[in-house]
């Protein structure tokens, strides 16, 4: 090989692995911050959503125990735990709307999302944020009066 073949080769490999690697990166969809000066990676909020509706053990590793909120129903009110958590399985998006009415709001750090059905006592709110640079749920309110 030539020294300009060799140095073009080189040249080439490099741009192809730096291209590989910006490739990936830029696939994982995670938010990265710069706050202060320091560069912090936050767990995509979309990847976390669909796992945590489709891995139960995982979404009880992504609860935040003792729960805030309540469950209500003609009995009366019950705290949450683990031993009476109901499994969500249902994405916010992929609710019926035709009998639901929905709404949600995102934040950076934090996911608030809200469905009942309208004049009937039955409603559900919870409420994800952002710990230590991961989604969880902190607040869950089931009503079924």
């Amino acid at each position: 090989m030539t020294k300009p073949f060799k140095k073009s080769f080189l040249l080439l490999t490099i741009l192809s692995i730096l291209s590989i690697f910006t490739y990936c990166d830029k696939s994982k969809k995670i938010s990265t911050k710069t706050i202060i000066g320091k560069e912090v990676t936050i767990e995509d909020f979309d990847e976390f959503y669909d796992k945590f509706h489709n891995d139960s053990i995982f979404q009880m590793s992504r609860i935040k125990f003792p729960l805030e909120g309540h469950q209500f129903d003609s009995d009366g009110e019950v705290n949450w735990s683990k031993a009476n958590w109901i499994t969500l399985k249902t994405k916010i998006h992929d609710i019926d709307t035709t009998e639901y009415k929905i709404d949600y709001k995102k934040t950076d750090k934090s996911f608030y999302q809200k469905f009942w059905i309208e004049n009937s006592g039955f409603w559900s709110e919870y409420k994800f944020e952002v710990i230590n640079r991961k989604w969880y749920l902190v607040y869950a309110v089931e009503q079924n009066l």
